[in-house]
C-alpha cells in the first residue's frame, strides 16, 4: 500500500474507530447504569461510580487495540480495492473486540447481580428481636430412648 493510501485508510480508520467506540460506550453506559443501580439499590452513588470506571476501562481498552491495529502494511494492496480490504479487515477485528467486551460487561454485570440477589435472600424478612434458649431435652426420639 502507498504511503497515500495507508494516510486514508488510517483516516478512515481512526473516525469510525472513535465514532463506534464513544457511540457504544455511552449506550452501555446509559442501559448499564440502570442494571448496575439495581445491584446496588441501597448505594446509587456506587453503581454510577462503578459504571463511570467501566466506562473508563472500556475507553483505554477499545482506543488501545484501535491503536494496535493500526500497523503499516504496505505491502498488503498497491490499489484501491486491496485499501478499502485493509479498511475492513481492520475494522472486523475492532468490531469484534467491541462485541467481545460488550458480552464480557454483560457477564459481569449478570455474576453481579445474582450475587446481589443471594445476598439478598439470605436476609431474614423480617428482623430478629428475640432469641429462644435452647430446650433442655429434644422432643424427638434419640437411640437412647427408643
Amino acid at each position: 500500500m502507498t504511503s497515500t493510501y495507508f494516510a486514508h485508510v488510517s483516516a478512515a480508520f481512526a473516525v469510525v474507530a472513535i465514532t463506534l467506540t464513544v457511540f457504544l460506550a455511552k449506550t452501555l453506559s446509559r442501559n448499564g447504569e440502570v442494571f448496575l443501580r439495581d445491584v446496588f439499590v441501597d448505594k446509587p452513588e456506587l453503581a454510577h461510580a462503578v459504571n463511570q470506571l467501566l466506562v473508563v476501562g472500556f475507553y483505554l481498552f477499545n482506543f488501545g487495540w484501535a491503536c494496535t491495529l493500526i500497523q503499516p502494511d504496505y505491502g498488503a494492496a498497491d490499489t484501491v480495492n486491496g485499501a478499502i480490504t485493509f479498511l475492513a479487515s481492520k475494522l472486523g477485528s475492532l468490531l469484534l473486540s467491541l462485541a467481545a467486551m460488550h458480552f464480557i460487561n454483560v457477564f459481569i454485570f449478570h455474576r453481579i447481580r445474582r450475587r446481589a440477589t443471594l445476598q439478598q435472600q439470605a436476609r431474614p424478612p423480617i428482623t430478629p428481636t428475640h432469641q429462644l434458649r435452647p430446650m433442655k431435652s429434644s422432643p424427638f426420639p434419640t437411640e437412647a430412648t427408643a
